[in-house]
């Protein structure tokens, strides 16, 4: 579904006029998203609200990665706690322990949408056990998240801030959606 998404179709938007700190948070973004791509190492996290690019990112980088011989996860966090759940009941054909062990080991996880999933005490612990898993073995990692650093679980929010091991860009501008222009219809008729 997001194989489309490369560094070379992502949009800097420099023909709306951002407010230069603005246009600089998405060039900073965009830079470390291609860094990354090259040479995955650490984590990487994205914040920004919804519509911000964070998401186009990510996937770009998974798409390079994946071009050059990787095999990335990437998952939509409440999407991939929900195949987790799933993967409990008997008429699964996966195992839990398969998946859960493949994403928490992947050579290169992407976690899109971070901290959208509902905050049940099962989907803290399981997201937890994932990125402590990730922390020790120094894994790379992408995340991206709409909310704030403050709304995610400390023991995540912990690792997260090691600035020895995870680099956090902010995208501040607005939604793609929120700035374009509206298409002008044409009438039928005379």
């Amino acid at each position: 579904m997001l194989g489309d998404r490369t560094f070379g179709n992502f949009s800097l938007r420099e023909p709306e006029h951002l407010a230069p700190e603005t246009q600089l948070s998405l060039e900073k973004a965009f830079r470390a998203a291609q860094e990354f791509a090259e040479r995955p190492k650490g984590w990487l996290m994205i914040l920004g609200g919804y519509g911000t690019g964070k998401t186009h990112l990510a996937a770009a980088i998974g798409n390079y990665r994946k071009g050059m011989g990787d095999d990335p996860i990437f998952a939509v966090v409440p999407d991939l706690l929900d195949h987790l759940r799933a993967t409990f009941s008997p008429s699964s054909n996966a195992s839990y322990d398969e998946m859960f062990n493949r994403v928490r080991s992947a050579p290169l996880l992407i976690l899109d949408d971070l901290g959208t999933q509902s905050a049940t005490p099962w989907a803290r612990e399981k997201l937890y056990q994932i990125f402590n898993e990730r922390y020790n073995a120094r894994l790379p990692t992408v995340i991206t998240t709409s909310g704030s650093l403050e709304e995610l679980d400390a023991r995540i929010r912990s690792r997260m801030m090691d600035n020895r091991l995870c680099s956090i860009y902010a995208i501040i501008a607005p939604g793609y959606r929120a700035t374009a222009k509206p298409e002008r219809t044409r009438r039928s008729g005379k």
